[in-house]
């Protein structure tokens, strides 16, 4: 290994991967390393021999739950946006060359823990849902319109309205909705995780709801997932001043530029900011995140369903805390809990160019985790990523 490289990236998880292949799409050379045995990082997917051996320590899961290389089970279970970034830069990146989609059939809230209802997928199923009466179907209906019709780029479609300078409070406010609308529009549709968005420029929620909001495939949802799920230390070295300078590994050292890893990397250049994740394989304190995939995306035998439910720890007992969510599940044949620390990097990649990405978050899809990606590729390059693409590259398989 006595190359230069431009870039080296340790650890093949999903943020890592996506941003060797930006870089690589660039012209840099890159050096992509790892120090597991195995593919994917925190992100990985497990087969049930794999699987039991991470949480039971054992090598031979019970014979009535099938063959172990049926089954792919994510370490980070999340959907994708048809319509989103991650979609987007993986078309940018020629990745979908190599992956087949399913649509997922669909998405559903849990209203005031009692009443599960299909999330719509386009503006007739909104008008048509039961999450709301009569009188706040017409008031929405009209709210609905300005946000299909918007178009940031001709001020006729914005009615007077600066959504640069308007807040998402003050626009909902104009059309009357009530907070039960309004908590389904800026969780369920934009998918907001907080309540900040209010108080915000309304311009972000509208695009959320434009991009997210939309079915492009045929099932119900705007979400697809991928068939067959999403797998010594190398040590980094550092100059006089502080920046890094190469990796080394076995005794050999690479060269480099710069470096870009997980947390677990470089573990004093990261800190937990207070938050916990909690997963439940087979939830969410506040807000619920259940996911569910089955025999129709390659994930398991036909007839087995695997189920997560995550969240951001809130209490010492986040098992509890996952319960509401498993709750919603019935009869379980296994379940297995993992906690794990949330990390975000705290150093200056401009002093020791070192970028570190963020743990992953309990959300279902992917939008934040490729948030982070391309603020990391602006930060290495200097540039964004021309995301504007032709989404009929990534396409989604037929039911069978």
């Amino acid at each position: 290994m006595d190359e230069e490289y431009d870039v080296i990236v340790l650890g093949t998880g999903l943020k890592e991967c996506i941003l060797s292949g930006l870089l690589s799409v660039d012209g840099l050379k890159v050096l992509h390393m790892d120090r597991n045995d195995y593919y994917g990082g925190d992100s990985t997917s497990l087969n049930l021999n794999q699987l039991w051996k991470k949480f039971r320590g054992e090598d031979k899961p019970p014979a009535h739950l099938g063959a172990s290389r049926d089954y792919n089970v994510d370490m980070v279970p999340k959907f994708m946006m048809a319509n989103g970034t991650l979609v987007r830069t993986l078309i940018h990146t020629d990745v979908t060359k190599y992956l087949s989609f399913k649509a997922v059939d669909g998405s559903y809230v849990f209203s005031k823990g009692k009443v599960i209802y299909k999330v719509p997928a386009t503006d007739m199923e909104a008008l048509k849902s039961p999450l709301m009466g009569l009188f706040e179907k017409r008031r929405a209906r009209n709210f609905f319109i300005y946000v299909q019709d918007y178009n940031e780029a001709d001020p006729k479609t914005h009615q007077g309205l600066d959504l640069t300078r308007v807040t998402t409070r003050e626009l909902i406010a104009k059309y009357g909705l009530s907070d039960d609308t309004v908590d389904f529009i800026g969780h369920a549709l934009a998918l907001h995780r907080d309540d900040r968005y209010l108080d915000e420029p309304a311009l972000d929620t509208v695009k959320r709801m434009k991009v997210k909001s939309l079915a492009r495939f045929q099932g119900g949802s705007p979400y697809i997932y991928p068939l067959y799920g999403l797998g010594e230390l190398p040590q980094v070295e550092f100059d006089m001043e502080g920046k890094v300078c190469g990796v080394t590994s076995e005794g050999e050292t690479a060269k480099c530029k710069k470096v870009v890893c997980d947390p677990s990397y470089l573990p004093n250049k990261a800190s937990t900011p207070y938050i916990h994740i909690v997963k439940g394989l087979i939830g969410h304190y506040g807000a619920k995140y259940v996911f569910c995939c089955s025999y129709t995306h390659n994930v398991a035998p036909r007839g087995k369903f695997i189920a997560f439910v995550s969240a951001e720890a809130e209490t010492d007992n986040p098992q509890a805390e996952l319960k509401p969510g498993l709750d919603l599940l019935g009869s379980v044949d296994e379940i297995f809990y993992d906690i794990y620390d949330r990390y975000e990097p705290v150093n200056e990649p401009s002093l020791d160019n070192c970028f570190v990405s963020t743990s992953y978050d309990a959300t279902t899809h992917f939008e934040t985790t490729v948030t982070d990606v391309l603020n990391m590729y602006t930060l290495i390059t200097g540039k964004t990523v021309d995301l504007s693409v032709d989404l009929s590259a990534a396409s989604a398989a037929e039911e069978y």
